[in-house]
């Protein structure tokens, strides 16, 4: 299973970015689907994460701003980032947890100056 991320790069404060997320290989039973970040000197921290019934969950950090979203037949998720803060750099890593497995994606870099 290989998780491709995109969508990352350098933003002003304000603005947005849209991250996705897509799953290939053999994949029987995605039952979550999440967005981690990891900023520099920090642990890795849950963003959003979204299961296979569509129920969501946000970091206190992001609620109201980001909106986390799942594309199933094409085992896809997304990471809508509006209002971003200079706070929200990081290296965002998707990640995809199956019945028996745990895979993770490259990490795509985010940037937002002031």
């Amino acid at each position: 299973v290989q998780l491709v991320e995109s969508g990352g790069g350098l933003v002003q404060a304000g603005g947005s970015l849209r991250l996705s997320c897509a799953a290939s290989g053999s994949i029987f039973s995605i039952n979550v689907l999440g967005w981690y970040r990891q900023a520099a000197g920090k642990q890795r921290e849950l963003v959003a994460h979204i299961t296979r019934s569509g129920s969501t969950n946000y970091a206190d950090s992001v609620k109201g701003r980001f909106t986390i979203s799942r594309d199933n037949a094409k085992n896809t998720v997304y990471l809508q980032m509006n209002s971003l803060k200079p706070e929200d750099t990081a290296v965002y890593y998707c990640r995809l947890i199956a019945t028996s497995e745990d895979y993770w994606g490259q990490g795509t870099q985010v940037t937002v100056s002031s």
